[in-house]
């Protein structure tokens, strides 16, 4: 809680700096349901539940169930604003469901992942939190820059981690220069600059193309934490790998690339 409280003050501290160049604010009546839904979400909920995802399993198995985020926008597009989705995107979702459940029941415990059926779990709950920070990131990016709401977010999870950090764990007395080295990185390069960029993207694309571009994170996972944190998937979890992409891969086919582009399609 630490280390999510202090990326959050640093992100802040670098938005205030930066305040001058906030862009687009134009606030409607009602609008702070929606502002505080998508706090809410993500950071709020979100950094919790991978907080206790991430202390349970693997960042090879994380990053994995994370592949489900586009079609969970989908999903969650088509139940809210009645998005048209397709029965090959339906079926290559469950597909990636089944791959992504396999994932965590074939995971065995070890140092990296000591109890690998409920880290998956705590990491699937992430992902729903995820969705509802999309759509109610699309729904606000008309009226605000992507700069404001990332600004709100960095404000907002300062302010709920803090008491949340210190009912949890006293202050550190030491920090290493690695753990500082992870705070800023975690603060500037990702609080600042990668959500800044998706909720850029987000603002002029629709929020289920924006969030195919979550695939990336599986492969990305998986290399780094092969390559940084010595993680192997066994082989029963490579297969079930497979099964991930295969309905990821599925639900991005187009039959007929005539037929206007339906949510969850990453075009």
């Amino acid at each position: 809680m630490w280390v999510i409280f202090g990326r959050m003050a640093l992100g802040s501290l670098v938005f205030l700096l930066a305040w001058r160049w906030r862009g687009r604010i134009e606030y409607r009546p009602g609008d702070w349901k929606y502002l505080l839904g998508l706090a809410a979400c993500e950071p709020c909920l979100y950094f919790i539940f991978e907080a206790l995802a991430l202390q349970r399993t693997s960042a090879s198995q994380a990053g994995m169930i994370t592949a489900l985020l586009p079609l969970l926008v989908a999903v969650g597009a088509f139940l809210t604003v009645r998005e048209r989705i397709t029965r090959t995107t339906l079926a290559g979702f469950l597909l990636a469901v089944v791959g992504a459940v396999w994932l965590s029941v074939a995971g065995e415990a070890d140092v990296h992942a000591p109890a690998p059926l409920v880290g998956n779990f705590f990491e699937f709950l992430a992902m729903l939190c995820a969705t509802g920070y999309t759509l109610l990131l699309k729904h606000l990016s008309s009226r605000y820059s992507a700069f404001a709401l990332t600004a709100l977010q960095a404000f907002v999870g300062s302010v709920f981690f803090l008491p949340l950090a210190l009912f949890n764990a006293e202050l550190p007395s030491h920090i290493s220069a690695q753990g500082w080295g992870a705070v800023v990185y975690l603060g500037i390069v990702v609080t600042v600059g990668a959500y800044g960029l998706y909720n850029f993207g987000v603002g002029r694309l629709p929020a289920s193309q924006a969030s195919g571009f979550t695939n990336l994170i599986p492969v990305f996972t998986l290399l780094m934490a092969a390559l940084f944190l010595g993680e192997r998937l066994n082989a029963w979890q490579l297969l079930a790998v497979g099964l991930v992409f295969i309905g990821v891969g599925l639900s991005q086919w187009r039959q007929n690339p005539n037929v206007p582009t339906p949510a969850g399609i990453l075009d």
